[in-house]
């Protein structure tokens, strides 16, 4: 059975739409460090018929030994905005957008744990804007075993927003291909 699982929750529509996708062959889960997010997850999933599993959790902190090696979709649409430091950690609304420096401080807090949990042929998703700097993201994931592919990128107001695939491939494969 396929193993999905989103980091950082928020309204739930990634996951639920996940889960819609793929009906019912596999199980979803998801993380969010905000009671509300939850809340508004298991809202979400319900109201459009689908079983998800919320946890109350900062990143996948909770799951980590038990979920080694397993997860099939990994989903990430982290804080990434540039802020202040100050802001990642405050605990008010600004900390699901705030990103701190390069607005990289929760996602370079994440990233070290991604090859772990990801099943052999796992596949991680994760959302960027360029002020993120998605090369070095790909360089820092590579030292993890994991090649990059940009799946798309698009304005959306003023940002610039790409989503990243990662997994686990041969040496001789290419990134952007």
């Amino acid at each position: 059975p396929c193993f999905c699982l989103e980091v950082g929750s928020g309204s739930g529509i990634c996951i639920t739409f996940l889960a819609q996708i793929l009906n019912s062959s596999a199980t979803f889960f998801c993380t969010d460090i905000n009671p509300k997010a939850v809340e508004m997850t298991m809202a979400t999933a319900l109201k459009n018929g689908r079983t998800v599993e919320p946890i109350l959790c900062n990143l996948t902190n909770a799951l980590e030994q038990r979920l080694k090696g397993k997860v099939d979709v990994l989903l990430f649409n982290p804080p990434y905005v540039v802020t202040p430091s100050d802001e990642v950690a405050s605990g008010g609304i600004e900390a699901s957008w705030a990103g701190g420096i390069k607005g990289r401080e929760v996602t370079d807090k994440f990233l070290p744990k991604v090859a772990s949990l990801l099943s052999p042929d796992g596949a991680f998703y994760l959302v960027v804007i360029k002020e993120n700097d998605p090369d070095d993201i790909e360089q820092l994931m590579k030292s993890y075993g994991l090649s990059m592919k940009c799946l798309g990128s698009r304005r959306a107001g003023r940002e610039y927003l790409s989503i990243l695939r990662f997994a686990r491939q041969p040496e001789h494969s290419h990134s952007w291909s």
